[in-house]
């Protein structure tokens, strides 16, 4: 037992979770391939349970790989976990928006996201909605992981029902929100503090936390803590 989470950044948009029970929980498994992951952080050994946000291959690229150390829970939606379990993937587990689950102590709450889902290797197949994940541990700590999305509407309603402490936030612009909408979806959320992901790797981007600083206090946020979180930096949450 651990008296806090642990967050592991691992670049882009893949975070590594050890929670108060010591059960290691990887989001978005892309570490081999990630060219920000460090070297010595890509090779995640054993984890217990696996969430994947949409079926990019920046967010599930090494999904097969890793689930090949022991036998960890999946956690996608439906039709991205089909597709899954047909390329020889077990211990699947499928849920959809709005729909929740507790695997392994932690509470997973799968959430809306304004983005595309495909699988870049097969891009014929049909595989769901994107979505983020609320993730409650028995601690009581509560984080939100955006996945991949723009700003909506329906950001409200996840502070009023999910109420997480900290957003983990994609703002690289392009492919998702830039910082400046960022900054918006930090209002609707109505968290004290968030930590950008989903930049570093397009030119030009490495400044996306100073911008989202200077949007955030722009829009009168000045309160907001940013956590600007290093690939391979770690960080006791609770």
């Amino acid at each position: 037992m651990t008296d806090a989470v642990e967050i592991t950044c691992l670049g882009h948009a893949t975070f590594r979770f050890v929670t108060p029970e010591s059960k290691v929980v990887l989001v978005d498994p892309w570490t081999y391939g990630n060219p920000l992951c460090p070297d010595d952080a890509k090779d995640v050994g054993e984890v217990d349970l696996i969430l994947i946000t949409h079926g990019h291959h920046d967010h599930l690229g090494d999904v097969f790989r890793v689930a090949g150390r022991g036998t960890p829970k999946i956690v996608a939606v439906a039709e991205l976990g089909n597709w899954l379990s047909a390329k020889g993937l077990r211990n699947i587990r499928t849920m959809n928006v709005g729909g929740i689950v507790t695997l392994e102590g932690v509470r997973i709450t799968m959430t809306p996201a304004e983005h595309s889902s495909s699988v870049d290797a097969d891009p014929g197949a049909y595989v769901g909605v994107a979505a983020g994940f609320v993730l409650e541990f028995s601690d009581g700590s509560r984080i939100y992981h955006a996945g991949d999305t723009a700003a909506f509407p329906g950001m409200e309603l996840i502070s009023e029902v999910y109420r997480p402490e900290l957003a983990l936030l994609p703002m690289g612009d392009h492919h998702t929100m830039g910082p400046a909408e960022a900054a918006v979806a930090t209002r609707l959320l109505g968290v004290d503090r968030v930590a950008p992901m989903h930049y570093g790797i397009a030119p030009g981007s490495q400044a996306v936390p100073a911008r989202f600083r200077e949007a955030l206090d722009g829009i009168g946020l000045t309160g907001v803590e940013m956590i600007e979180m290093r690939p391979g930096q770690r960080l006791s949450w609770g």
